[in-house]
């Protein structure tokens, strides 16, 4: 099974992911940040990865603890739920439309993490959510789950679509680089024999 928990407890947050890599997209998210948790329900559903994600965080302060926080335990999850990569596809991409927004996604589950975010958001906030966090959220997930990501938002105006659209295309990569390939299940996809 290819399956995860990770609990994580800091001063900051209180933080419980659970994931499926051969689910159908089933998602149950309570973060105490609305945006986020719509964002985190369509990770899992548009990478087909089942997902719960439960995290009290200082929200006093502000939503940055939280989402950082999910985006490392969410990155350990995958690292754990993949065990050896052998069987997986590796490489991800995927060219998302989302009305006025076109956003690229690229990634490699290499274990080399790595983030180039090309997309600016035209608002500081969608709401109360503060825009910088999008990036925050994926530089923990690259970090943690060992992934090279590339993310380019090749058109858009407004923020949430802009944000959408980002989560969609990763999600859409995600579900093509963590699928088993049919012809080489049974080995590491790289020369290396390793990843």
């Amino acid at each position: 099974m290819r399956n995860a928990t990770i609990t994580r407890k800091t001063a900051e947050t209180e933080i419980t992911v659970e994931i499926n890599l051969d689910g159908t997209g089933a998602y149950d998210n309570e973060t105490g940040v609305g945006f986020f948790d719509h964002m985190l329900d369509q990770l899992a559903r548009h990478s087909l990865i089942d997902m719960k994600v439960r995290c009290k965080g200082d929200l006093h302060i502000d939503d940055h603890h939280t989402v950082e926080d999910v985006g490392i335990a969410l990155g350990q999850a995958l690292t754990q739920a993949l065990g050896n990569k052998t069987g997986i596809r590796r490489y991800g991409s995927c060219l998302l439309p989302m009305d006025d927004a076109l956003v690229r996604a690229a990634l490699d589950l290499s274990g080399r993490p790595f983030l180039i975010w090309n997309m600016e958001l035209p608002t500081p906030k969608i709401g109360t959510f503060d825009t910088e966090l999008v990036r925050e959220f994926f530089q923990a997930l690259a970090t943690h789950g060992g992934i090279t990501l590339h993310v380019d938002a090749l058109h858009g105006f407004n923020s949430h679509h802009m944000a959408e659209a980002g989560f969609k295309s990763v999600a859409r990569a995600l579900r093509e680089a963590v699928e088993t390939d049919p012809r080489k299940s049974d080995a590491v996809p790289s020369t290396k024999g390793a990843l």
